[in-house]
């Protein structure tokens, strides 16, 4: 017997502070055929993964050693889209990650189901590419702070050789315009650094960075922290294609109840990398962790990656409030 959604309705599961994902629609994908195969790629080209289980939650072993199974439906997140033109990601609908993301659940034993009543988890999809904030360095905020600071030292050039009254009156003048000009401009650099802070926070916790964050947020001067966030920092300030899953109790969802069971985090630099042929190879990466803690952020080398899938079958969904 099909899922027969009925008039069930589900509240979106805010993810972490970020209001950009929409309603959630709830889509069991079947008929899965998958293989993968890998080969070498540049040492440079990683995929960073994190993950998270909620407290309580273990995955349970048969006697054999594997993993029991447990079922799932999918649930549809937003995806980001980017402002500039990128086929490769353009083309990355919701059931082309889906059924990408399926291949690697399958070999986890997380395997789809028909049966509403014996549902375990809802994993949400979240996908999408993230955009940098202008560079420091090329901001119009620096860029004020330079002219002030030229400002104020040819003010004091003309105060150290003014050579009448008047002329000290007049440099005078121009070092406190100066002075004024420069109050103003670090107020709008600081101002200009705490929204990129902001918008680097919310990036770091969609990109599951948040332990690299924490580890290196005090850090400043020189000594390896400071080097270290400086690291994390030309990650999260680059473009990079993500994929985010978010698994959430089933029984608990039917029930307008959100418990979160574990999520998953995985991106990629866009810079010589086209998402949709990178998604295979970064799922596969990343499904060691679902389900599990990865004790922070981790940094895989990229394999190329390539799957096969068979015909799906939707079997209907759900639309958020």
């Amino acid at each position: 017997m099909g899922l027969d959604p009925g008039p069930v309705r589900i509240s979106m599961p805010h993810f972490k502070g970020c209001t950009a994902f929409g309603a959630p629609r709830l889509l069991l994908v079947l008929g899965l055929v998958w293989s993968v195969s890998t080969n070498p790629l540049r040492a440079e080209d990683t995929v960073a993964i994190s993950s998270k289980v909620s407290n309580g939650y273990a995955r349970k072993r048969l006697p054999d050693g594997s993993f029991k199974v447990e079922t799932y439906a999918f649930g549809k997140g937003d995806d980001w889209d980017s402002v500039r033109v990128d086929p490769s990601a353009d083309k990355l609908d919701f059931m082309t990650v889906a059924r990408t993301v399926a291949v690697p659940l399958a070999e986890r034993n997380f395997l789809p189901t028909r049966d509403q009543k014996t549902t375990d988890l809802l994993i949400m999809v979240y996908w999408g590419t993230t955009r940098a904030p202008e560079r420091a360095s090329d901001t119009n905020s620096t860029r004020l702070v330079h002219d002030a600071d030229r400002e104020q030292d040819q003010a004091q050039m003309m105060l150290n050789h003014a050579a009448s009254p008047s002329d000290f009156k007049v440099a005078k003048e121009m070092a406190a315009a100066a002075a004024a000009d420069m109050r103003d401009a670090v107020e709008g650099l600081e101002s200009e650094q705490q929204t990129r802070e902001n918008k680097d926070v919310k990036i770091v916790t969609l990109l599951g960075y948040d332990s690299w964050w924490l580890a290196t947020e005090s850090a400043s001067g020189g000594g390896e922290r400071a080097f270290r966030k400086e690291d994390m920092l030309n990650e999260v300030e680059e473009d990079r294609y993500f994929v985010v899953l978010m698994a959430y109790d089933f029984q608990s969802m039917m029930k307008k109840k959100s418990k979160l069971v574990w999520e998953v985090h995985m991106s990629v630099r866009e810079h010589s990398n086209e998402f949709d042929k990178r998604l295979p190879s970064m799922a596969e990466d990343a499904s060691r962790f679902f389900g599990t803690d990865s004790g922070g952020l981790n940094h895989v080398v990229l394999p190329e990656g390539k799957v096969d899938v068979g015909p799906l079958r939707s079997l209907g969904e759900v639309p958020g409030k």
